[in-house]
């Protein structure tokens, strides 16, 4: 596939069992989309004759467009989905394929005409945003049996609604949510808007409007995953080493915090990641 991207597996948790259930590949999007949008996927899974799979993700703060085929059953969906806040759980089976777009912070406001934070926690379909255009795409999608070909469909069908001129405040959102991304030990909202130049209430409003949730989320939730992706590299980790270098006060808030997130503590969420397939951890 052109333009295809390295394959990552940060945020999908219980990556080794994962990557036996579903192939995921990301490409970049056009320049003229990249201002947008962060890379376009595709999602096949054959499960034929095995049981179902629940996968459960610790989400970014990004909006995404998808377009699920279940081949078994002939049904399909086409949705947005806006930003997660908590637990992140899907479930396949049979075989099937998703083609999606996964856009960057304050990437999607132009598309949405409306502050970002209207959707978060909803998934309402893409026809509710665009309109019978945005049926009509979902149709082709459906209709077209090759990933490049709908991964074509759903680009062009993007630039063609993309506005002339970027949005100062969104690429500004995008680069505050990369600088907390690269920033695992920032904690507080407060130090980020006084670093930045800006009051926190107008960062609030900033997030609100163009990521969809506020900083305070933001910063949380990629401390959470830098903590599940030590955690997935390794066992022997010090913990109380990493709870500090991620900004805690104490280990037992890190581990209160990472076990609300992933659903184990971290030593345990460690000790799977490892263990043989037959073995639990």
């Amino acid at each position: 596939m052109a333009r295809t991207l390295p394959g990552t597996s940060r945020g999908v948790l219980d990556a080794r069992t994962a990557r036996d259930r579903f192939h995921v590949t990301r490409i970049a999007p056009s320049p003229e989309l990249a201002r947008f949008v962060e890379y376009l996927w595709v999602l096949t899974w054959d499960l034929r004759g095995r049981p179902p799979h629940r996968q459960r993700v610790l989400t970014r703060p990004s909006v995404h467009m998808t377009f699920t085929s279940y081949l078994t059953t002939g049904a399909t969906r086409a949705r947005i989905v806006g930003v997660v806040r908590d637990e992140f759980v899907e479930e396949i089976a049979g075989e099937g394929r998703v083609v999606g777009a996964a856009f960057r912070p304050g990437g999607f406001r132009p598309f949405l005409g409306a502050p970002v934070s209207a959707i978060t926690g909803r998934t309402p379909a893409v026809a509710e945003v665009f309109g019978p255009a945005g049926r009509r795409l979902g149709g082709e999608i459906f209709g077209t049996p090759d990933a490049d070909g709908a991964v074509a469909r759903l680009e062009a069908f993007l630039l063609g609604r993309c506005p002339p001129a970027p949005d100062p405040r969104a690429l500004r959102a995008a680069e505050i949510v990369e600088r907390i991304a690269a920033s695992p030990a920032l904690t507080r909202v407060d130090d980020l808007a006084a670093d930045l130049g800006i009051g926190p209430r107008g960062l609030q409003r900033l997030f609100q409007e163009y990521v969809g949730v506020g900083p305070k989320w933001v910063i949380r939730r990629h401390r959470m995953l830098e903590a599940a992706e030590r955690a997935a590299a390794g066992t022997e980790i010090g913990w109380a080493a990493l709870a500090a270098e991620l900004g805690y006060a104490d280990q037992a808030h890190f581990t209160r915090d990472f076990t609300a997130s992933v659903g184990t503590s971290p030593a345990r969420y460690a000790r799977r990641q490892h263990a043989p397939p037959d073995r639990p951890a």
